[in-house]
């Protein structure tokens, strides 16, 4: 049998796919829920690859309170990177919206296109790995994380306690896992 080769949709996720078969049981109801729940996650990719773009360039955005328009020019204003990866191992790595450190003075920025209630956990984690990646300790910079979404911007200074937990909880659960490859333990 010569299979038919699709190459077109590789790296592509079907909404009726069949490792999420959940929806077989489905109305039609949830499956519009579905349907506009996928496509805002489109669209969220679409608009920070269009941030991505416009503070590369640095092209600022009209002046408003929209989100995606306050994210860039704040961006751009801070001289900040956009989609930079942290790195700590293969178990532990994450991509920063946006990010800058200078003159002691860590910034993540993060562009939440969705609606859902979102917390300042992710940027801390991304803090920690920034820390344990350049070899930074949280107690000797000054750390501001944001979170843009809704037209709103959510301003957090990051405590270096809580820093340098998450830091060691990386660590220690970078090790478990290395442990748990080694022994190729069953469960």
């Amino acid at each position: 049998m010569n299979f038919n080769t699709h190459s077109a949709l590789r790296g592509k996720h079907a909404l009726l796919s069949p490792s999420s078969y959940h929806w077989i049981n489905y109305n039609e109801q949830k499956l519009t829920a579905r349907y506009y729940s996928a496509a805002q996650a489109a669209r969220g990719v679409a608009l920070h690859e269009y941030a991505q773009t416009a503070i590369k360039l640095g092209i600022k955005q009209p002046r408003s309170s929209k989100t995606l328009y306050a994210y860039i020019n704040d961006a751009i204003n801070y001289k900040m990177k956009p989609e930079q990866s942290l790195y700590y191992s293969d178990n532990c790595f994450g991509t920063a919206d946006a990010i800058s450190f200078r003159n002691g003075k860590l910034r993540i920025h993060d562009l939440k296109t969705g609606i859902s209630k979102t917390s300042e956990h992710q940027l801390e984690i991304y803090a920690a790995l920034f820390c344990l990646e350049y070899g930074v300790s949280p107690f000797e910079i000054d750390i501001e994380l944001r979170i843009y979404q809704n037209n709103d911007v959510s301003v957090f200074v990051a405590d270096p306690e809580e820093i340098l937990t998450i830091m060691n909880t990386i660590i220690d659960f970078d090790r478990h896992v290395e442990y748990l490859k080694e022994n190729d333990l069953d469960y």
